[in-house]
């Protein structure tokens, strides 16, 4: 398993955008679709994506701001997502320890991932912090990992 940086306007980014338009997740696919379309990325934020055999196989991305009105919370690690087919294969813990050593190499100490669930992020060293209600009034949960230089 490969897990790659994207960057805007390569042909990475071109596939990742393919296999966003085409994923099951439907509640998210469009916005972050969008996302990757016009490149609202600023400064370091950025999307990653899980290859094998030369195909995207999962994503996940490094950002600024979330689906939450919380400007003081950051860095995130959003849009967590490996196809159905390759599930089980830690494939999500792959693609968060990609970009926390990512976000590390950018300064910083901590990343957060919000989820509807307990029992996935704090396989990979997650703690739950408090509850968080999104733009649409729903409530998730709120993780945090401190990182470490081995992360």
């Amino acid at each position: 398993m490969l897990i790659q940086k994207v960057d805007k306007g390569t042909d990475l980014a071109n596939m990742l955008l393919a296999y966003v338009e085409k994923c099951s997740w439907n509640d998210a696919k469009e916005h972050i679709a969008e996302i990757i379309r016009v490149w609202k990325f600023a400064d370091w934020e950025t999307m990653f994506a899980a290859i094998h055999d030369g195909k995207i196989v999962g994503m996940a991305s490094a950002m600024k701001t979330d689906y939450y009105p919380l400007p003081d919370i950051h860095p995130w690690v959003s849009c967590i997502f490996v196809s159905e087919e390759y599930r089980g294969r830690k494939i999500s813990g792959e693609l968060i320890a990609y970009a926390n050593q990512y976000l590390k190499k950018h300064g910083f100490s901590r990343s957060y991932i919000p989820s509807e669930f307990f029992g996935l992020y704090e396989r990979y060293g997650y703690s739950y912090l408090r509850d968080i209600v999104n733009y649409g009034g729903g409530t998730d949960h709120l993780f945090v990992k401190e990182l470490e230089s081995d992360d």
